[in-house]
């Protein structure tokens, strides 16, 4: 057993921030799962679930504040205070673009939804489901679990990064309206930073695995 491993024992249960953590990416997958049903329904029936990701999205951000304020207020913490801060700051940041891409297609009006845009949401859900994983491991601190989790969101964002390039290139290639071109382009962009926001929270998940191996 090593020396980390024997600390962790005997440091009591954590009862304060799995707890927020795992609120967190509740409602992450919950914004997630909102953002593409939009994306995959009628103009007319987006409303409600414009309201539902505003409404999520100040869920996850009371979340990371109350995350602030029990760091402020508990000497023993599961891990390294910087990486609870940076752990529920990457959600948040997650929960922050995947809202942004919503404000742009209600503030722009985009009433087209392009087969891009869907798939971009569709791997965004899937990353979000597995930083939902992610954080019930490192409850755990199932290292080969949470590696393993990581490296299929690492992969989702590449093909994020994919799927953005090429939807851009067919944006400046096909589309003849000036205005559509950076009403798409803005979406496009919030949903693909949206993706590397979840590669962020792999990354710390897996830094903190490392520290606790």
């Amino acid at each position: 057993m090593t020396l980390n491993s024997i600390f962790q024992f005997l440091v009591p249960k954590d009862k304060k921030f799995f707890p927020l953590f795992e609120q967190a990416s509740t409602n992450l997958i919950l914004l997630a799962e909102t953002l593409h049903e939009l994306v995959n329904a009628p103009k007319t029936e987006r409303e409600e679930s414009f309201r539902k990701v505003e409404e999520l999205e100040a869920i996850i951000e009371e979340i990371t504040h109350k995350t602030h304020l029990e760091l402020s207020r508990n000497f023993i913490t599961p891990f390294d205070r910087e990486d609870i801060h940076s752990l529920i700051k990457a959600i948040d940041n997650v929960a922050d673009n995947m809202h942004g891409a919503a404000s742009r297609m209600r503030l722009y009006q985009v009433e087209k939804i392009t087969k891009s845009i869907r798939k971009l949401t569709e791997i965004n859900l899937e990353a979000c489901q597995l930083i939902g994983v992610g954080i019930k491991e490192l409850k755990e601190m199932n290292h080969k679990n949470i590696k393993d989790t990581c490296k299929k969101i690492n992969k989702l964002e590449s093909k994020a990064d994919s799927v953005f390039d090429k939807a851009v290139a067919d944006i400046f290639e096909n589309e003849t309206d000036a205005k559509n071109v950076i009403k798409y382009k803005e979406v496009l962009s919030a949903l693909e930073m949206a993706s590397d926001k979840c590669k962020s929270v792999s990354n710390v998940m897996e830094q903190i695995s490392v520290k606790h191996s």
